[in-house]
């Protein structure tokens, strides 16, 4: 692992005696309370706090910060994963007393304001995708592809079709398509794509059988391109008595322009903190609400949420629901900030979103594909995907174009996916950059392919600029360092010879 110098100084601040303030002497009373805690629960030493002024503790966290890559600071062109502006107004609603503070064991009578949030939100989901009911319990994407899972699973064995054991999917789709259906038991085949990087009728319709549950699609695909052949996809399904799924994943580019329930999906997944613009990422809180065509409709998770004269209430789902999916109504913080998110832009607004997504999705497209070949060279949506399989012999990886864009403040894009291309970079620039960005954005990839064919060395070291630079990530995930003194010690392992 490369670490650049500045990581090796001492993160120990901690000095005896120092204070960022001063307590009330009987403020900390040791005996207090301590009757009611039982032996076995007593720590057995003191606990060790860090002793420092107020301002070596802000300036500490303050550098941190500055370590961290983020929307509000860098530019962020993930692919796939549509890591959008957060609007700062979601956060002011977010932290208004009255719902930062509302519990969910309070009465209902009591937690109106945000029941009526709710009930709201779904209304306008069921306006925007087209569908008949939502459930907004799901807490991401992938929770929300496992209750698809078992709505589609639940749906077929009301009908006694208790065979229907495969789930369809595109060799493009997102990893976590076949891993939600698998997780739930299905077994999945992988249908392999057109030359134009979209679903091939003729090769779905030579998998269609009377075994098949569903058909899991992701439109516009992870090429972004959109599926041309949706209702003739739908119809085909449908025939023979199979569910449509839908990965809402880019649904950044269809909004106001396109909706599922319309192209024939009978169950929808939507990543709030994707499309929606709820915060993403550092492992969230997430949101992933599912919708269902009208026949699904039965088998949500339940509660449901209902509003009866001018008051909402949650009932029961009934005798056919697949039961709770999530502990109390969902990520409420993350559903009130997608709430503010579509009632601030309004349908209008909504649309502009995906116009001005994928009028600068294909501006890069148009830029790029003059300095590394593009996957596709059709019109694109919200994304585009290159590859740099011709500096292979340079020993270039999209990966380390990657963590070269990292050292001019780039995040790097979305790399080695899709897999069906061959040394896949993704590049979703969303709706918010401007056209400044986006050109210092090429610009910087013109110099980086400059560099390929002059001093391929500089991308294999990349990046320079950042504390840690290519860490072990195979290591990372099985053996993390989880605090600084665990890195301290393994380093004195190292330093003494000894395996850590």
């Amino acid at each position: 692992m490369l670490i650049s110098p500045c990581s090796q100084l001492s993160f120990e601040k901690s000095r005896p005696g120092r204070r960022g303030a001063s307590l009330p002497k009987d403020y900390c009373d040791k005996s207090k309370g301590l009757e009611t805690v039982p032996d076995k629960f007593r720590r057995k030493r003191a606990l060790v706090f860090p002793e420092m002024t107020e301002p070596e503790v802000v300036r500490h966290f303050v550098q941190l910060s500055k370590k961290n890559f983020s929307i509000d600071s860098h530019f962020y062109p993930l692919g796939s994963c549509t890591m959008k502006y957060n609007p700062k107004i979601n956060e002011w609603a977010a932290g208004l007393e009255g719902f930062a503070k509302v519990h969910p064991l309070q009465p209902q009578s009591t937690a109106q304001g945000i029941l009526q949030v709710c009930y709201e939100l779904e209304q306008d989901l069921r306006e925007i995708t087209g569908m008949k009911r939502f459930t907004l319990q799901p807490a991401a994407g992938a929770h929300g592809e496992l209750t698809g899972m078992m709505l589609v699973r639940a749906y077929h064995e009301a009908l006694g079709q208790t065979k229907r054991r495969k789930v369809l999917v595109p060799d493009s789709s997102h990893g976590t398509n076949p891993a939600s259906a698998a997780l739930y038991g299905y077994h999945v085949v992988e249908l392999k794509s057109n030359a134009r990087g979209r679903v091939e009728l003729k090769t779905l319709l030579e998998h269609l059988d009377d075994e098949v549950a569903c058909l899991m699609l992701t439109n516009p695909n992870t090429l972004g391109l959109f599926e041309e052949d949706i209702v003739k996809v739908a119809e085909a399904v449908h025939q023979k008595g199979g569910l449509l799924y839908y990965d809402g994943a880019n649904f950044n580019a269809l909004l106001g322009i396109a909706r599922p329930g319309d192209m024939g999906f009978d169950i929808v997944h939507l990543n709030l903190h994707k499309t929606f613009s709820t915060p993403h990422g550092g492992g969230g809180p997430g949101s992933g609400p599912v919708g269902v065509s009208e026949r699904v409709v039965p088998f949500l998770p339940g509660p449901l949420l209902d509003k009866q004269g001018e008051v909402y209430v949650l009932r029961d789902a009934g005798p056919k629901s697949i039961g709770r999916v999530k502990s109390f109504y969902g990520n409420t913080g993350m559903l009130l900030r997608a709430f503010v998110y579509i009632r601030s832009l309004g349908l209008a607004g909504l649309k502009k979103v995906s116009e001005d997504a994928i009028l600068n999705a294909n501006y890069l497209k148009e830029k790029l594909k003059k300095i590394f070949p593009i996957a596709v060279d059709e019109p694109c949506m919200h994304e585009c995907v290159l590859s740099i399989r011709n500096y292979k012999a340079q020993g270039i990886h999209s990966g380390d174009i990657g963590k070269r864009l990292l050292d001019f403040g780039i995040h790097a894009p979305t790399v080695h996916f899709p897999l069906v291309v061959e040394e896949a970079l993704m590049i979703e620039p969303t709706e918010t950059e401007s056209k400044e960005t986006l050109d210092r954005f090429v610009k910087t990839m013109e110099i980086i392919a400059e560099e390929i064919l002059q001093d391929p060395d500089k991308l294999l070291q990349a990046p320079h600029t950042l504390p840690i630079r290519r860490p072990d990530e195979v290591l990372a995930a099985r053996k993390p360092v989880l605090s600084y003194r665990d890195q301290l010690r393994e380093r004195i392992l190292l330093a003494e010879g000894v395996p850590g």
